[in-house]
């Protein structure tokens, strides 16, 4: 098999090059929207998870077959050790055009020079809310103002863009959208606002879902929103800017307006299985195929396969539909 003559295109004549990868499942938060009260639930063991050479020898061979975007997730990616002497080795392999990382940003802030130091510049940071009490009560930890210096001085150390993700959620952080949104004024972050997925045996309310149309309709006394054009292989939230804000304004709608006739993207999960959706179930295990003393080859051949069953879309939003039975924490968000 020739790797370079081979390209990541599926049936629906998509050019898959990022390549997600979720390195643990384990967190250090208890956000209710993934691990809700009173359900517990069980970490994969130790040598469940794939190994950090394991995670290389794919993207090495992923990059052949063109991918060429890698964001590395959990879990909550920093709580494992030895993470940044892997992403020193992740930035040495030729190839790949951008690396960033997505935290929960609890150890961030003490860690910002060793994530510069191997490369990293581009952060996505999970912050559902301003109000540390309200953190407390969402993520089930008192540690606000950690995440909040930890934006700060990502900020000051100069790693752009920083993106902030935002859950939006009815009866929950509703009600701080606009401060949220306004930070943009004050500094040049990019503040996305998520549509909650109906993803694992977590599900929320329905009644607390908040889609982007309304969180639109919210934001508008704070001025007109001017849309911002998406560079080549952008993902998928839709971007905008308020007139003279420092920052952006994303919506990520992946159930009001589904973004998947676009979705350049296949995911390599903690625990060593390939996806090419989020939102489905299927999967191929590379974790065996490494174990058992495979070849590159191999490993190819097992992102062709999965390539072929990547889903025109997902049904999440229709009344009957199968549920995604996978953690997000597990497949890496």
């Amino acid at each position: 098999m020739n790797l370079e003559a081979s390209k990541l295109i599926d049936q629906y004549d998509r050019h898959l090059c990022y390549l997600r990868v979720s390195i643990t499942d384990r967190c250090n938060l208890r956000c209710q929207y993934c691990c809700p009260p009173g359900r517990n639930f069980e970490w994969l063991a130790h040598e469940e998870i794939l190994r950090y050479e394991e995670i290389l020898r794919v993207v090495r061979v992923g990059v052949q077959l063109g991918i060429s975007k890698v964001r590395v997730t959990g879990g909550e990616p920093l709580v494992r050790k030895g993470v940044y002497a892997f992403l020193n080795e992740l930035n040495r392999i030729d190839g790949i055009s951008d690396i960033s990382l997505t935290t929960n940003g609890v150890l961030l802030r003490n860690n910002i020079g060793r994530i510069k130091a191997a490369g990293i510049n581009r952060l996505n940071i999970s912050l559902d809310t301003l109000d540390p009490e309200k953190f407390n009560r969402i993520t089930g930890r008192d540690r606000f103002q950690d995440v909040w210096k930890s934006i700060l001085d990502a900020h000051e150390a100069g790693l752009h863009p920083i993106k902030i993700n935002t859950v939006a959620m009815k009866g929950i952080n509703d009600d701080e959208l606009t401060d949220i949104a306004q930070l943009t004024f004050q500094y040049p972050f990019h503040m996305r606002f998520i549509e909650y997925m109906p993803i694992g045996d977590t599900p929320l309310e329905k009644g607390k879902l908040l889609l982007a149309p309304e969180i639109m309709g919210r934001l508008q006394s704070l001025g007109e929103l001017l849309p911002v054009k998406n560079t080549q292989n952008e993902g998928p939230a839709e971007r905008y800017r308020f007139q003279d804000a420092l920052g952006e304004i994303g919506f990520i709608r992946p159930m009001s307006h589904h973004f998947c006739s676009r979705c350049n993207r296949l995911r390599l999960t903690s625990s060593g299985q390939l996806r090419p959706c989020l939102l489905s179930d299927r999967q191929e295990d590379l974790k065996s195929i490494l174990r058992s003393g495979c070849s590159d080859e191999d490993i190819a051949k097992t992102f062709i396969k999965v390539i072929r069953y990547k889903p025109r879309g997902h049904h999440l939003d229709e009344p009957v539909h199968d549920s995604v039975k996978g953690r997000m924490s597990s497949i890496g968000g």
